[in-house]
């Protein structure tokens, strides 16, 4: 902890800094309980794949984006990008 003071006490002098990492427990959340429930993946190309569809749409959902009409637009081939912060 001595070496990364700064960042670990950084909510104290940031506001924009969440006291607590749920956001970033609940974002995996729903990857663990997958795995659970299916016994894991069965290939890594095939987790791989749930991960980056999983996390994009994590994005765009906490960027208040329509999921549904951002999937209509990701097969038509014109993705919504997730604006950057």
């Amino acid at each position: 902890m001595r070496t990364y003071t700064d960042d670990v006490w950084r909510f104290a002098t940031d506001p924009g800094v969440p006291f607590t990492n749920n956001l970033a427990e609940q974002a995996v959340r729903m990857s663990k309980v997958k795995q659970k429930v299916s016994g894991g993946f069965r290939t890594k190309k095939g987790a791989d794949a749930y991960c980056i569809i999983h996390s994009y749409l994590a994005t765009m959902h906490k960027q208040g984006a329509n999921l549904f009409h951002a999937l209509i637009l990701t097969f038509q081939g014109q993705p919504p990008q997730p604006r950057l912060a």
